[in-house]
């Protein structure tokens, strides 16, 4: 491993022109770079025409985009808010509509029982399973010695104590002071007219009932009669 460097003499021609500077030297040059650089820039800055109000717009525009900014997360925070009591809501309305809707369906069930003599039946079903508010409630029957049917299928006299098993049946979730039937038992054979008047005489103690009817087995068990005839 013999010596690395390069002769003097070998250097190239351009090389042996170079001079060392001293620091003084060194720093006068940089400082006319500079300056060369400043005027150069100064010179740039002035044909651009900059509009020096812009700075003051843009901080007017920066505080006025914090405000809204501000105004913002303040509205997303209340939407959220309210969206939340929206959802607890509707999971409180669904909640409540399930308990009577199921204890509706078991006592529609019963009263249809009750007055069929347990020959046939009744239910309730939700047209959406998936949401019951949006497309109702479908009220089936199973008449004595016959298939499932809608009621819209149902005959006058199956109608009525259908209607009346789904009356009997809120009655026993939500009870109402005073009901009025207008011939409820104008479509039905003396068994279900007798069936029915008992059952309001004896389960219903906690409401009045107003019954218009032409059959004497139902006002026959009436607490109170009136009579309405012509007199010419």
């Amino acid at each position: 491993g013999g010596d690395a460097s390069v002769p003097y003499q070998s250097a190239p021609a351009s090389l042996s022109e170079l001079r060392w500077l001293s620091d003084e030297e060194l720093e006068q040059e940089n400082e006319a770079i500079l300056q060369g650089e400043v005027s150069e820039l100064a010179r740039l800055l002035s044909a651009m025409n900059p509009n020096m109000a812009a700075i003051e717009s843009y901080r007017d525009l920066s505080k006025k985009y914090s405000r809204e900014l501000h105004t913002l997360d303040t509205v997303v925070a209340l939407c959220s808010q309210q969206r939340a009591l929206h959802d607890d809501l509707r999971r409180q309305r669904l909640e409540l509509f399930n308990s009577g809707y199921d204890h509706i369906r078991t006592k529609l069930s019963e009263m249809y029982k009750m007055i069929t003599l347990d020959d046939g039946d009744a239910d309730l079903e939700f047209n959406d399973s998936m949401d019951p508010f949006s497309e109702g409630i479908s009220f089936r029957v199973r008449p004595p010695k016959k298939s499932w049917k809608y009621i819209t299928n149902l005959s006058g006299g199956e109608k009525t104590l259908s209607s009346l098993s789904l009356v009997f049946a809120l009655h026993t979730y939500k009870p109402n002071p005073i009901y009025i039937m207008d011939e409820i038992d104008a479509a039905l054979d003396f068994k279900n007219v007798s069936i029915v008047a008992n059952y309001i005489k004896e389960r219903t103690q906690d409401a009045q009932f107003l019954i218009i009817s032409l059959r004497n087995y139902m006002f026959e068990l009436a607490d109170v009669l009136v009579g309405i005839y012509k007199i010419n």
